[in-house]
């Protein structure tokens, strides 16, 4: 069944627990939304532990339906987030019958929703090794991956001898032109599902939230060889 959440006097997240929800205009199914809440808080404890989404960084999203995806609200510690930590957005970054403010970035989450329909989860994390690496890489647009066997763990990549070319975009507080940039190179590149910005972490998407995490573990491993050969070179 399809309903809507009723607004409350004070700022929560989307959570079911908290307020009523009625048939409307703005409807999106909660157990759904229950699901992908709950996928989005299981995340977020993993790459906490993992070291990945230290603090209040990082944002995570996961699609509820054709219009609708489940985001992580803006400043939430990822380590320790609840349900009143998750919100609703439609496609345009717009709150769903909400008033907590989503992540200055969730444009970037859109944009892969809207680009790539099979598109389930989104995760962008902080790590200490794609900061490093892409702060070292100045000058370089792309990271470019080749001999790893677990390239083969993005989706898309079928073997280890393929070179796979991960953009660096700079770093910005103008996220709409960031969101237009990386739509460029994404339909140009629709094989490899990953992208790093400078200095700040990556973005990586798949049909659902187990293939996403996947994603994560792998780049972070590909990350560290990166660097692991840097200062073995020197």
């Amino acid at each position: 069944m399809f309903y809507r959440k009723k607004l409350l006097p004070h700022p929560v997240g989307a959570g079911i627990i908290f307020g009523q929800f009625f048939p409307g205009d703005s409807m999106f199914d909660i157990t759904t939304y229950a699901q992908q809440a709950q996928a989005l808080i299981d995340a977020g404890r993993f790459l906490y532990a993992q070291g990945w989404s230290t603090a209040t960084s990082s944002n995570y999203s996961a699609r509820i339906d054709e219009s609708h995806i489940a985001i992580t609200v803006s400043g939430r510690h990822k380590g320790q987030l609840s349900a009143g930590d998750i919100m609703v957005v439609d496609l345009d970054g717009r709150p769903v019958q909400c008033q907590t403010r989503p992540s200055a970035e969730t444009l970037l989450h859109t944009e892969l929703y809207r680009l790539f329909p099979e598109t389930g989860a989104v995760l962008h994390t902080h790590s200490l090794g794609v900061t490093v690496l892409t702060m070292h890489l100045k000058g370089q647009d792309a990271v470019v991956f080749e001999g790893y066997e677990l390239q083969k763990a993005l989706t898309g990549q079928t073997t280890h001898e393929a070179a796979v070319p991960v953009r660096i975009f700079d770093n910005t507080q103008d996220i709409p032109e960031l969101a237009a940039e990386s739509r460029d190179w994404l339909a140009a590149h629709p094989d490899v599902p990953a992208y790093f910005i400078r200095g700040h972490g990556l973005y990586t998407w798949a049909k659902d939230m187990a293939t996403c995490l996947r994603h994560v573990e792998a780049l972070e491993f590909l990350v560290n060889c990166e660097l692991e050969r840097i200062r073995m070179e020197r």
